[in-house]
């Protein structure tokens, strides 16, 4: 039975809660921002805790401005916020009025109208954090920690915790179906749950590779433009990443278009109807589901730092690019437990003259290969970003 599992942003929360005077979080739905909050609640004097899916909670703000009145000197948490969009108003007029920090507290599930109107009206006033699933940071901790349940299940913690696959693989569908058909309309999109279900299984079938809008579109049969909106949808609603091109002034040909994926490791095998990892380990999808995978708790551990893709017209290639500064990092992830060095990423770490090489694999350890590269377990490449760069 797993008790409560610690997520790296509460630190930063609590810091910033004593600093500006809201603080929100957002993040997809089922990720665990109500159940660190409701954690956290032990640690912020004089908490209130309202959740906006609740009638009689949402009725309480019917008059925000006598609530909160009546609520001077507390920390009140108003969860699942997208749900009263027009409150953003108001929270401006409470805030200026009382000048102190930690007057609220906000969560979103990603809701665009959430970003639209917080930049509004609570420019200055408020700082966001995106809260991710689970992390392999958050869960290398636990005893009972599986890489391959975590890169199967994801890091939905529902999915994650499930009794068992069955569960999941459950949980997982019944997520999908319950977005598609009820949350995205409380974001004011009325769009066909079939129509975007088949270009969530598109996507995932292309997850790792380079994106081509209209050809998206005509198996679809909907415009590029159209095409373009739904991917936008799902990247503000944390379902989808795209990853940018690296541009760099070389005689070399680069590809311009970005690569996509799904970013949660448990919907993709989900979409691709792969049940467990025995079955993972005999799909066409294994490399890519393992990129995904990665690259995700990469982005996520380490957001710091910008990331890119780096593709030449005649093939060669860099999976993950990471950028700070002056300092640059190449990534290849390869999902067998002996990797081969492709000879795609030897000519690209060449070509822009990286020093820090590294091959990601489902593995535990790290060893150094030729042409300075190491080949690294996932754990022991964020240990090494964390201790050199940090």
């Amino acid at each position: 039975m797993h008790g409560y599992i610690k997520r790296r942003l509460e630190k930063q929360l609590l810091t910033d809660l004593s600093f500006f005077p809201v603080a929100g979080v957002v993040g997809p739905r089922q990720c665990g921002k109500s159940t660190m909050i409701k954690h956290l609640a032990q640690r912020i004097e004089d908490f209130l805790y309202l959740d906006l899916e609740n009638p009689q909670d949402r009725n309480k703000l019917q008059d925000a401005l006598l609530f909160f009145d009546a609520n001077p000197a507390r920390t009140i948490c108003l969860d699942e916020i997208q749900r009263t969009p027009e409150i953003f108003s108001v929270l401006r007029s409470v805030i200026d009025q009382r000048d102190r920090a930690g007057q609220f507290l906000v969560l979103g599930s990603a809701s665009p109208q959430l970003l639209r109107q917080s930049s509004e009206s609570l420019a200055g006033r408020i700082v966001y954090h995106p809260l991710t699933p689970f992390t392999i940071s958050e869960l290398q901790r636990e005893k009972d920690f599986s890489l391959h349940r975590f890169w199967t299940r994801g890091g939905f913690p529902r999915s994650y915790l499930a009794p068992d696959d069955s569960m999941s693989f459950r949980w997982r569908h019944s997520f999908l179906q319950t977005f598609l058909e009820r949350d995205l309309q409380t974001f004011g999109f009325t769009l066909p749950p079939e129509t975007l279900r088949r270009f969530l299984i598109l996507c995932a079938h292309n997850t790792g590779q380079l994106v081509n809008f209209s050809q998206i579109g005509n198996t679809l049969d909907l415009s590029h433009n159209t095409i373009r909106r739904y991917t936008d949808l799902f990247i503000s609603t944390y379902l989808i990443r795209l990853l940018k091109p690296y541009s760099v002034n070389i005689k070399k040909r680069l590809v311009k278009n970005p690569k996509i994926y799904i970013r949660d490791s448990g919907l993709l095998l989900a979409l691709l109807n792969i049940r467990n990892f025995n079955d993972l380990l005999s799909h066409p999808a294994l490399g890519s589901s393992w990129e995904a995978f990665a690259l995700e708790n990469i982005l996520n551990e380490l957001p710091e730092w910008e990331s890119f893709f780096y593709r030449t017209s005649n093939g060669a290639e860099i999976d993950l690019l990471l950028v700070k500064g002056n300092r640059r990092v190449a990534v290849e992830f390869k999902s067998g437990s002996a990797p081969k060095i492709s000879k795609g990423f030897l000519l690209s770490v060449e070509d822009l003259e990286i020093k820090d090489r590294w091959i990601v694999a489902p593995m535990d350890g790290q060893y150094p290969v030729k042409n300075n590269i190491s080949v690294s377990g996932l754990s022991e490449f964020l240990s090494f970003m964390r201790n050199k760069y940090e």
